[in-house]
């Protein structure tokens, strides 16, 4: 944050809240709402379930300079990826469809959650966009390998979710095969302890080395080989880094994943699936260096051809620009209205 602020010009706000509903979600509104009225704010954009609470239910008083902001939308898969007719997903599609009715335009990042959202919610009324996240040049340089390097890798959040438990499983039986592999994990969360514990009791205490979050291409530096086992995603980011650095990168067919992959999807492997991730690891450290740069290479271009930050970023103003529009066409704007009502002494 602080290395982005010379390149904000409405500054960096920083406000708590909690992962799930909570309390003190209303004041965290609250809070949004004061800021867009203190910079006169005329886009209102929420990333993720809680961040399109407050971007779309936020209070926002306008006055005769500035109409009331357009409220867009970005699903990250969360309230979509609980399983289907349970009471928590139940809930949470009443919520988005609630919600729904309050967006001026959605902008989904991935085929799949706009796939969630009709089936579940319905079509959106209102305007909307698949705005790939993108990432920089500067993310597909090269990855010059560190010195001790680690066998596997995995970076994020340290849950259940994300399949580590079939990550560790699978650890297990590739060094019963006689590979003496190392992972690196990387990230923090909830079930850091209960996964450590895991590890453990799978004898792998001396194989797995568990670290803080930090940045990912040094980490990617550290390691032959990226394993992303989630059980639910949308577009991680995680994926489009490693393979837009051309690093050797396993995944399961999950959520945007495929998106990523393109014609090579056809690699990715099962979720809760041990032995595919036995397999698939495998095959990607027998191969020659010049399979693996093959393979991983054409999935680096094709990324890049489709992943680029410019495009996500022209993406995301074209959808703004289509939610003014719309408004402006079913509402008269303030200015007309003024322009056209008798002047008074």
């Amino acid at each position: 944050m602080r290395e982005l602020m010379p390149s904000l010009a409405l500054g960096v706000t920083r406000i708590p809240m909690r992962r799930n509903p909570h309390p003190s979600d209303l004041s965290a509104l609250m809070a949004v709402r004061d800021v867009a009225e203190r910079v006169r704010a005329n886009v209102l954009h929420g990333h993720g379930a809680k961040g399109g609470v407050y971007a779309r239910l936020a209070p926002v008083r306008s006055d005769d300079g500035v109409p009331e902001p357009i409220r867009a939308y970005t699903p990250h898969g969360g309230s979509y990826n609980y399983r289907p007719g349970s009471l928590s997903h139940r809930v949470y599609m009443a919520a988005e469809g609630f919600l729904a009715r309050h967006t001026d335009v959605f902008l989904f990042e991935s085929e799949y959650v706009a796939a969630r959202h009709r089936t579940f919610v319905g079509e959106p009324r209102c305007q909307m966009r698949i705005v790939h996240n993108g990432i920089s040049e500067a993310e597909f340089v090269p990855i010059i390998p560190a010195d001790d390097q680690y066998d596997l890798v995995y970076v994020g959040e340290l849950r259940e979710a994300k399949g580590i438990p079939w990550l560790l499983d699978a650890l297990a039986s590739l060094r019963g095969q006689g590979r003496a592999l190392r992972l690196l994990m990387v990230g923090s969360g909830p079930d850091a302890e209960t996964l450590q514990a895991h590890a453990a009791h799978l004898g792998l205490a001396e194989a797995v080395t568990f670290e803080p979050p930090q940045p990912i291409r040094p980490v990617l530096a550290r390691g032959r080989l990226m394993v992303v086992p989630s059980l639910a995603e949308s577009l991680p980011y995680v994926v489009l880094e490693a393979a837009a650095a051309g690093q050797p990168l396993i995944a399961t067919n999950v959520g945007g994943i495929p998106e990523i992959f393109g014609p090579s999807a056809f690699d990715l492997v099962a979720p809760r699936n041990a032995r595919a991730l036995v397999d698939a690891i495998a095959k990607v450290l027998d191969a020659t260096p010049e399979d693996r740069d093959a393979r991983f290479g054409a999935l680096s271009t094709f990324v890049q051809a489709r992943f680029s930050m410019r495009r996500m970023g022209a993406d995301v103003l074209s959808g703004y620009v289509a939610a003014f529009a719309a408004r402006d066409a079913a509402v008269p704007s303030r200015a007309k209205a003024h322009a056209t009502a008798p002047q008074s002494a």
